[in-house]
Order: C-alpha cells, then sequence, then structure tokens
C-alpha cells in the first residue's frame, strides 16, 4: 500500500473495516520528511484489529500484520523479508511506493496486490503498472472518497487499475482478492525492472549499476543530481546515480526550481534598487545622483513584474502540490 497527502487519514480508515483474519501480510509506505517521528505504525495499531509494526531489516513478513516503512528508508520486499535500504530517491522520496510494488512484483509475482491512496502527483502509477504486468492486482482509493485525489486518479489515467474502492472498504475488498483463484503463469524476465529494483536495493550513492544501459538520454537534468537523466520507458527517467524521476514529478521539481531562482532574482533586485538609492543620496543632485536614481527606478519596476510573476508560479504550484 502507499499513500501521500492525506494518507494518514486513508490508512485510518482503512486499517478499521480490514479483516481480522485477512491472510496477507500489508506493506504500507506513506510519503514523509527525512527527519520525521516515526509514529504511523502506532497509529495504525490501534486503529484496527490487525497488529501494526515499524518495517525491521530483515524481518520476515507476517500473515495478518501491518508493516510500516520508516522515514528516510526505501521499504522494499526480498524472499519475502522486509528489506530496507538507502537507495536513491524515486520523485524526491524516500520512501517510495514504486520501489515498494516493484519489488513485491518481483518476489510475489501474480499474488501481488497494490493499493495507492490518497495523495498527490504520480508516485505508484509505475508501481502497478509492474504489479500488473506479472498478473498481480491494484486498487486505489476512490478518488471522491480521498483528501488529495490525484495519485489514485493518475493510476486510473494511466488504465492501470482493477478496483476503485472508499478507503474504509478496501479491507474488505482485500479479502474478496485474496480469496480470487491466481494462476501462476511463467513470467519473462523484466530486465528493466529488475535493474530498477537492484537500484532502489542499493546504497544512496552505489555505482553498482550501468548507467549507460538503463536507457538514451533524454536531454533532461536530475533535480537533485544535476547529473544527466536516462529515459527507461516513456515518462520514467533515472539518473547515473539512480535518482528516479516520472515526468509529472518532474515537471513539479522544475517549477520549484523556477520558483526558487524567481525569489533570488527578486531579493537581488530589491538590495540593487536599496543600495542605488542609498548611493545617490550620498552623492547629492548631478549626474552620478540621476544614474543611480535610473538604476534603481529600473530594480523596482522589475521586482513589480518579478512579484506578480512569482504570484502565478505560486498560486500555479498550488494545483499541483507536492507530496
Amino acid at each position: 500500500m502507499g499513500a501521500s497527502a492525506g494518507g494518514v487519514e486513508a490508512l485510518t480508515q482503512f486499517v478499521t473495516g480490514i479483516p481480522a483474519d485477512l491472510p496477507y501480510a500489508v506493506a504500507v509506505v506513506l510519503h514523509m520528511p527525512p527527519n520525521a517521528p516515526s509514529v504511523l505504525a502506532k497509529i495504525l495499531d490501534r486503529s484496527g484489529p490487525l497488529r501494526a509494526v515499524s518495517a525491521s531489516d530483515g524481518a520476515a513478513l507476517e500473515a495478518g500484520v501491518i508493516h510500516v516503512g520508516v522515514p528516510d528508508r526505501h521499504f522494499l520486499i526480498g524472499d519475502s523479508h522486509a528489506v530496507l535500504t538507502e537507495g536513491p530517491t524515486e520523485n524526491g522520496y524516500r520512501p517510495a511506493i514504486n520501489a515498494l510494488f516493484r519489488s513485491a512484483a518481483l518476489s510475489f509475482g501474480a499474488r501481488t496486490i497494490g493499493v495507492v491512496l490518497s495523495g498527490v502527483l504520480d508516485d505508484g502509477v509505475l508501481g502497478a503498472a509492474a504489479i500488473r504486468s506479472v498478473g498481480g492486482t491494484t486498487i486505489v482509493q476512490h478518488p471522491d472518497d480521498a483528501l488529495y485525489p490525484t495519485m489514485p486518479l493518475n493510476a486510473i489515467r494511466a488504465r492501470v487499475v482493477d478496483h476503485q474502492a472508499a478507503a474504509c472498504d478496501i479491507g474488505t475488498l482485500l479479502a474478496k482478492v485474496a480469496n480470487r483463484e491466481v494462476e501462476e503463469r511463467p513470467m519473462e524476465r523484466d530486465e528493466s525492472m529488475e535493474i530498477e529494483n537492484r537500484i532502489a536495493m542499493g546504497s544512496r550513492f552505489s555505482t553498482s549499476f550501468e548507467a549507460e544501459g538503463l536507457g538514451p538520454h533524454s536531454g533532461y537534468t536530475c533535480p537533485d543530481c544535476n547529473g544527466s537523466l536516462m529515459s527507461i520507458t516513456e515518462g520514467n527517467y533515472r539518473c547515473r546515480v539512480g535518482h528516479a524521476w516520472t515526468a509529472e514529478a518532474l515537471l513539479n521539481a522544475r517549477d520549484h526550481e523556477v520558483e526558487g531562482a524567481l525569489w533570488i532574482a527578486l531579493r537581488s533586485l530589491r538590495e540593487k534598487a536599496n543600495l542605488s538609492r542609498k548611493l545617490a543620496e550620498n552623492v547629492g543632485s548631478g549626474a552620478l545622483f540621476n544614474r543611480y536614481s535610473e538604476v534603481a527606478d529600473e530594480a523596482d519596476r522589475a521586482v513589480a513584474v518579478l512579484g506578480k510573476r512569482l504570484s502565478e508560479a505560486t498560486s500555479g504550484m498550488g494545483d499541483r502540490g507536492g507530496g
């Protein structure tokens, strides 16, 4: 299960409706700041019938237990055990939903069920596609039920969703899906998925993969490290050190870069105007006074234009938001 903004509320509603005899282990990741206190497991543990614990590296995944990812670690699955890593961020996040879903798909194949809950942008879409590619099942929180419906909507628009349900009804739906007939069929190796999983399993600055083998150069640069981004699939990029970006997340990061650059320019122009007026006061009347005054007036005009642009940029970014 993966969630972002509005995810605590969605997960709390989910655990209240989950059957006490669910025959599956539940793995949960929520986008959170690296230094955030890890209290989600405690919240979920007291909200529903299943025991919830913080994921521990190397711990076996137990049926009927909710294993919750912790801040600043990818929560992955390997050989039915939790794997916590400092692998490169994906869409700026660690833990990332795509990383968890991808590892689950490789570990459990058609038995995997992926659930995307409330959030913004599109983390989880590529992971849901990975689960479906191995014959697994995907569920999203119904957009009308989500505080932030963009993440479920993006999965629906990408046509990687099998079921939609309100958060409080997903537990019952999971019980039904868990009892379905699972067709264990031989799957062709997905080398790209395996490489991406290996990157996430690595260290923060691992160089254990050949960057050039990821795909052709996209012409874009990584917002995290300014390295060249390779195009793995349409709208899916990775840089030389493994940072992963979807097109939507990359666009959002560019918005933040532009806004940051505009704020720096605005600050510099204000300082330029103030300094020019001070110099004009010091020299008194004459040619220098006129020159400094003109420079100050020009800077003030630029401040007004940039201020308007920043207001528009901030309003536009609010529509897309951040995780």
